[in-house]
């Protein structure tokens, strides 16, 4: 399988977004651009942003844990990300971190950049997901279901509150789990965040062929919800793609790209026959 990657939803402002992350992160360039999707890269590691316009926006449910070693470019990337943002967490010395900040910048995307590297590390921007609202509590559930799913797949630990955490005694407070070899962290929250899972940021995944686009939307919409052009919701709210890996070849294509749209819009789950033979 090919890696797992976010795509944020933009109001139509994704090509102005993606200069933006550009010229905040080290190695970052733009990888593709169209009217639809914008695609950029740091470091290797791929983010889409696509202009869906005002219906959704992306919320701190899914935010970004972004490793930075050096301070002094932790610190100049924290600064141009909290221009027209807002803090959530200052960037300061914590007991987990020596330096730790949460904002979220002017598109409304979250950024958790510590200067800490776990282990043997070489992943830089890590999706974290917080439960909260009606889904609190269900972190180790939804990282069973996910471990489950995916292939190269383990929960790497979990720590839990203490029983003077109140009504979060025993829950997640922060877990590190692997799909596919990349690595992603979870939380509960019980504060009234007023704010869960939304499309405004969803999960990609490339699939080589129809057999695997099948096992995936089968296992995710288990208790959860189909949506259109082959996005889902999973039974805890969180939204994925399940695309075929050859679909940006098959757009880009001047004479069957707009046949292959107008088929696409027609499909929940992506059939991939029929695309190739718009």
């Amino acid at each position: 399988m090919k890696s797992l990657y976010p795509c944020i939803w933009m109001n139509n402002d994704a090509a102005e977004a993606a200069e933006f992350y550009c010229s905040v992160f080290p190695e970052a360039k733009i990888e593709d651009s169209n009217p639809m999707v914008t695609m950029w890269s740091s470091m290797g590691e791929k983010f889409m942003l696509l202009n869906g316009g005002p219906m959704f926006k992306p919320t701190p449910s899914i935010s970004f844990y972004s490793i930075f070693p050096d301070e002094s470019q932790l610190q100049q990337i924290w600064d141009k990300l909290a221009d027209g943002g807002m803090i959530m967490m200052r960037l300061d010395s914590y007991p987990w971190s020596k330096k730790y900040g949460w904002l979220q910048d002017k598109y409304g995307v979250c950024w958790q950049v510590e200067s800490n590297v776990p282990a043997g590390e070489a992943q830089k921007y890590i999706p974290a997901l917080m439960f909260t609202g009606e889904q609190f509590g269900r972190a180790e559930e939804a990282m069973e279901l996910y471990t489950s799913v995916f292939p190269d797949a383990s929960t790497g630990f979990i720590s839990r509150y203490g029983d003077d955490a109140g009504d979060q005694a025993g829950k997640i407070n922060h877990a590190q789990f692997f799909l596919n070899g990349q690595r992603f962290a979870a939380m509960d929250s019980s504060l009234d965040h007023k704010f869960n899972f939304t499309e405004g940021l969803s999960l990609v995944i490339p699939c080589d062929n129809q057999q695997e686009i099948d096992f995936f939307w089968e296992k995710l919409t288990e208790g959860g919800q189909e949506s259109q052009c082959g996005w889902l919701k999973d039974k805890f709210g969180v939204s994925w793609q399940v695309v075929p890996t050859n679909l940006g070849q098959l757009l880009a294509d001047p004479e069957r790209g707009p046949r292959v749209v107008e088929a696409f819009m027609k499909m929940k789950k992506f059939d991939i026959a029929t695309l190739e033979n718009a």
